[in-house]
């Protein structure tokens, strides 16, 4: 079964007094790329949230974005009272040699550095291993939006690999017709330019078999249909990320195909040949995809 690497995720839900919302998007990427954007308060776990998501998804371009929202009591910042007491002597005294209203000194105080800094609350033990549990399951859900599109790109693969056999099929069979071409060829050649009587047939049969053997395509044909079997066999592996190896099995098939293009000297086989072609980009644009 294949996986997609695009997907999407979320989790939310309230835990002890503070509501939790996670939300994770991937696309494809050949690595994984992370963007995190997380609050103050989950930064002493900023490693931790990057290693779950790193194993949880294993490859592609990720952007997870935590939001928290504090029920209750809870303080997002701190007052720092010694030191607003200390900013309000000189600006007392500065209000009254410019005489302007005591009224705003509180807020003017309040806007001076370091008077209002943000909290340095922290997750408890058990706080974070209740988020490490929502965490999962927004991982989880990404997941198994990406099992389903990958449903998609098995099948759509699986129709890509059928079709270059199909053509595969049409070589074999005009392969026999395009020996006995070339041999009819060559000997036109002769006849039209030496005359029927002056050249030896055994030499040129001899010739015309090491010409065969040097256009021959049976062994790339076989190599061929080993590949988009492994193809198929890998798309069975229980393996979730095989994405590089499908990418490595195509570039093979790929060779295979370009040589016997080269060595076809057949317009029909030609034709047959590109059609091929156009089966492994398709198949190829849809790998991209895969995890």
């Amino acid at each position: 079964m294949l996986y997609s690497m695009t997907g999407y995720g979320r989790a939310e839900q309230t835990l002890f007094d503070k509501t939790f919302l996670i939300e994770v998007r991937s696309l494809n990427g050949k690595q994984f790329d992370l963007r995190l954007n997380i609050p103050a308060l989950l930064k002493p776990f900023e490693f931790d949230i990057r290693n779950l998501l790193n194993e949880g998804l294993q490859r592609g371009s990720v952007e997870c974005v935590i939001t928290i929202k504090q029920n209750g009591a809870s303080k997002p910042v701190t007052i720092n009272t010694d030191l607003a007491k200390a900013y309000y002597q000189p600006v007392s005294e500065l209000a009254n040699e410019l005489k302007l209203p005591h009224g705003d000194i509180l807020s003017t105080i309040l806007k001076l550095p370091d008077v209002i800094t943000p909290s340095t609350e922290t997750l408890s033990d058990e706080e974070w291993k209740s988020f490490e549990r929502l965490m999962k399951a927004a991982i989880g859900d990404l997941n198994e939006h990406r099992k389903d599109e990958g449903k998609s790109l098995e099948t759509d693969l699986l129709l890509r690999i059928a079709n270059i056999e199909a053509q595969q099929q049409a070589i074999q069979a005009l392969e026999p017709k395009r020996r006995a071409k070339i041999k009819e060829g060559l000997v036109k050649v002769l006849e039209d330019n030496v005359g029927k009587d002056n050249y030896d047939p055994n030499r040129m049969e001899q010739e015309l078999i090491y010409y065969i053997e040097k256009i021959d395509i049976s062994e790339e044909q076989v190599r061929l249909k080993n590949h988009c079997d492994y193809f198929r066999t890998i798309l069975e592996e229980k393996d979730i990320s095989k994405g590089k190896k499908l990418s490595f099995i195509l570039q093979e098939l790929g060779r295979e195909i370009n040589t016997t293009g080269s060595k076809a000297y057949d317009s029909q086989m030609q034709q047959c040949v590109i059609l091929m072609k156009d089966e492994l980009e398709k198949a190829k644009e849809q790998v991209l995809n895969v995890l």
